[in-house]
């Protein structure tokens, strides 16, 4: 049941400040997509990457064994999709692949040496541009302001959102304590991985190898 103060403050949220809420976040979102990561990538990568691939190698950095679905999920796109991207990496040398022999659903993948380089430039690139349109702010400034994104998203997402689903929001942005999924009530992929990575291990990878 919402409080008097909750009732009181919702009435002064006027429709025209909604809408100015919500176009800065959206303006927001786009700048960091098209300034910060698209560019960055290109200028890493030239037209060799697109966007979906650097997230599913980003993915392969983090989790080493997946299933076609949860790579699926995390694209935005078919589990066909999934596996064509996964070929054409591969064939470009961009990842290993075997697929386990005891579940052929799974697929266990690692970066190659020339992946890792490409990862490791892109994210020096990345950081030197956002530190470079981040410095006119105080870094507690910047620290106030994410964990009020992160606010603002949970109580977006906290109504309708489903206890039991698995959240992949942060794409390529995993952190160890993410306050977003705590403010929307949301169960973490990469912190799921982990914890059956700690209580189950799976030894020496065995099937064949591309």
């Amino acid at each position: 049941m919402e409080s008097v103060q909750e009732i009181v403050a919702a009435e002064a949220i006027t429709a025209d400040l909604s809408n100015e809420f919500l176009s800065s976040a959206r303006v927001l979102a786009w700048s960091v997509r098209e300034v910060i990561e698209r560019t960055v990538l290109r200028e890493v990568s030239g037209d060799k990457l697109t966007f979906s691939q650097f997230k599913l190698l980003y993915l392969v950095a983090h989790t080493d064994t997946l299933s076609i679905g949860d790579a699926a999920a995390f694209l935005g796109v078919t589990c066909g999709a999934v596996s064509r991207t996964v070929d054409k990496l591969v064939r470009r040398r961009l990842l290993r692949r075997v697929a386990p022999q005891e579940d052929r659903r799974l697929i266990r993948l690692s970066l190659t040496e020339t992946s890792r380089k490409l990862m490791a430039a892109y994210q020096t690139a990345r950081d030197h541009r956002a530190s470079m349109a981040f410095r006119q702010f105080a870094p507690e400034e910047l620290r106030r302001t994410s964990d009020l994104l992160d606010r603002l998203a949970g109580a977006i997402v906290s109504d309708g959102s489903d206890p039991a689903a698995t959240c992949m929001q942060c794409e390529i942005y995993v952190r160890d304590h993410c306050r977003f999924g705590e403010y929307g009530h949301r169960n973490c992929f990469y912190q799921r991985h982990k914890r059956q990575a700690q209580t189950h291990d799976p030894g020496p990878a065995e099937g064949k190898v591309d």
